[in-house]
C-alpha cells in the first residue's frame, strides 16, 4: 500500500474485445479502477512519469505490439510495471521481456486469481516506488544526512560507500537515535537497487498475530470481501531493499521462515501453494549487541550469521563529541527555516549542556534540543545548575573548545571572520585550534 492517497489505474491493452471485456470484468470485480484499450496507440500518450498505476498488455498486436508497447513506456519511466499476455509460442519471447524489464507474463490461457495477483503486485510495487521517489526528494538537498568531520563519521561514510554498490546483506548496530535507518537510506540510494523501493519493517511493532501476512503475504481469499490477501512486505521489497528495523524484537517463529527467505531468496505466502522468488537486499538493524541475544536464547544463531554478512556500527554521539557543534548548527538552520525564527541567541547555558551533557538520546535528543532553543521552549536540561565532577581545568578547556567550535559553524570556518567575533589575534586563535584539535575546514560550507 502507498503512503500517499494517489488512486492507482490499470490500463489493459487488448486488440480482442472478448477477451479484452472478460479480462476487465475480472480486475473490476476485483475492486480495481481499469481503463480499457484497443491498442497501443491509443494508451501510450497518457503515460507520464507521475502516472501511479501498471500496464497490462498482449504481445499481439497490430501496428504496435506489446513488446514495443513496452519499450516505449521504458523509455518514459523504466519502473512502470508492464505485465505481458502471451500464447503458448511467445512464452520465450516474454522470457526474454523479463529480463529487459518486463515486470511479468501470463500464459495464455490463465486463470482470473493469477491475473488479479499479477496486478495487484505490481501496482504494490509502483506505489512503492513512487513513495520512494518522494521521500527522496525530501532529502535532495542534503549532501549526506550523517554529519560530522570526526574519523569515525569520515570512515562511516566510505564504508557505506563501499557497500551499497557490493549489494550484500548488511546488519547495522547503533544505539537509538544514532540514524540506523538514515544509513539503511543511504545504503539504498546508493546502490544499483535505488530505481526499485526500500521497505522499511519495524519489527517491534509486528503484531505477533499479524506479524506473518504482514511480512511474507497472504494468498488467502476474504471470507467477506472475496479479495485476496495482501502483497506482503518481502515482495513488496522485490528488486530493492528490505529493511528490518530492531531485528531483535523479531518473534522466533517469525525468525525462522525469515531464514528461508535470506538463505533461498524465496517466499511462500500463506496459503501459497509453492513459494515465489524474489530478488532483494535485506538491510537489519539492532540497538543492541545482537551476539548477546543470541546467547540468550532469544535470537536464532543461524539467521544471525546469515545476517551478519557485514556488520556497520554507528557510534554513539558521546564518542564523537568534536561532531555535536557542526550538528547542532545544523539543526538549529534547519528549525530556524521551518519556524520562521530569527534573532534568537545561544547563552551560555546552552553551551555549557552541549559540552557537558552525554546525549543518550544520540543525534535525534540534539535535533530535538536544537529546536527547543530555537522555539525557546522549556527543556529537560538543567541548563542553569548543571553539576560536573570534572575538575576546573578541564571543564574550562571544554568550555573554550565548544564556543570556537560554536563561531566556526556561525562563520562557516572563516578564520577571519572568527578572530573578529571571539576579538583575539589570529595567532592564538590557530594555538587553540591546535590545543583542541579542531580543524576549521570540516566547518566550510
Amino acid at each position: 500500500m502507498s503512503l500517499y492517497s494517489t488512486e492507482q489505474t490499470v490500463f489493459f491493452v487488448d486488440d480482442d474485445a472478448a477477451l479484452r471485456a472478460a479480462n476487465v470484468q475480472t480486475l473490476e470485480l476485483g475492486g480495481l479502477k481499469v481503463e480499457a484499450f484497443a491498442d497501443a496507440s491509443a494508451m501510450l500518450p497518457r503515460i507520464a512519469t507521475d502516472f501511479s498505476g501498471v500496464v497490462v498488455t498482449d504481445i499481439r498486436m497490430p501496428g504496435m505490439d506489446g513488446l514495443e508497447l513496452r519499450a516505449a513506456i521504458h523509455a518514459i519511466d523504466p519502473d512502470i510495471p508492464v505485465i505481458l499476455i502471451t500464447g503458448h509460442a511467445d512464452v520465450a519471447m516474454a522470457v526474454r521481456a523479463l529480463h529487459d524489464g518486463a515486470f511479468d507474463f501470463l500464459a495464455k490461457p490463465f486463470a482470473s486469481d493469477h491475473l488479479l495477483g499479477a496486478v495487484r503486485r505490481a501496482l504494490a510495487h509502483r506505489g512503492l516506488i513512487l513513495d520512494n521517489r518522494r521521500l527522496t526528494a525530501t532529502v535532495a538537498a542534503i549532501d549526506s544526512p550523517l554529519i560530522g568531520e570526526s574519523p569515525a563519521m569520515q570512515r562511516l561514510r566510505e564504508t557505506i560507500a563501499q557497500l551499497a554498490q557490493a549489494d550484500i546483506d548488511v546488519l547495522i548496530e547503533g544505539e537509538t537515535g544514532t540514524g540506523k535507518e538514515l544509513v539503511a537510506h543511504m545504503l539504498h540510494r546508493q546502490s544499483r537497487r535505488s530505481a526499485a523501493s526500500l521497505v522499511a519493517v519495524n519489527c517491534a511493532a509486528l503484531p505477533h498475530d499479524l506479524a506473518e501476512a504482514e511480512l511474507f503475504g497472504s494468498d488467502l481469499v476474504d471470507r467477506a470481501t472475496g479479495k485476496r490477501g495482501q502483497a506482503g512486505r518481502i515482495r513488496s521489497a522485490h528488486r530493492g531493499t528490505l529493511f528490518l528495523d530492531e531485528i531483535d524484537t523479531m518473534h522466533a517463529g517469525v525468525q525462522a521462515k525469515l531464514l528461508r527467505v535470506i538463505e533461498e531468496r524465496e517466499v511462500q505466502p500463506i496459503g501459497a501453494s509453492e513459494p515465489e522468488p524474489v530478488d532483494l537486499r535485506i538491510v537489519a538493524a539492532t540497538k543492541i549487541d545482537l551476539m548477546d541475544a543470541v546467547r540468550g536464547g532469544a535470537f536464532r544463531e543461524d539467521l544471525y550469521y546469515r545476517l551478519h554478512v557485514v556488520k556497520l556500527r554507528i557510534p554513539a554521539l558521546r564518542e564523537r563529541r568534536g561532531d555535536i557543534p557542526q550538528t547542532f548548527a545544523y539543526f538549529l538552520g534547519e528549525a530556524a527555516e521551518k519556524m520562521g525564527r530569527t534573532g534568537f541567541q545561544i547563552g551560555d547555558a546552552v553551551r555549557r549542556h552541549l559540552v557537558e551533557h552525554d546525549w543518550p538520546g544520540n543525534v535525534r535528543e540534539l535535533k530535538n534540543f536544537a529546536y527547543s532553543v530555537v522555539l525557546d521552549l522549556p527543556t529537560d536540561a538543567p541548563l542553569a545548575g548543571m553539576s560536573d565532577t570534572a575538575p576546573l581545568g578541564e571543564r574550562i578547556r571544554n568550555f573554550e573548545a565548544a564556543i570556537i567550535r560554536d563561531t566556526l559553524c556561525e562563520t562557516h570556518g572563516d578564520i577571519a571572520a572568527t578572530v573578529v567575533r571571539l576579538k583575539i589575534p589570529r595567532k592564538t586563535l590557530y594555538d587553540k585550534l591546535n590545543r583542541h584539535g579542531i580543524d576549521p575546514k570540516a566547518y566550510r560550507t
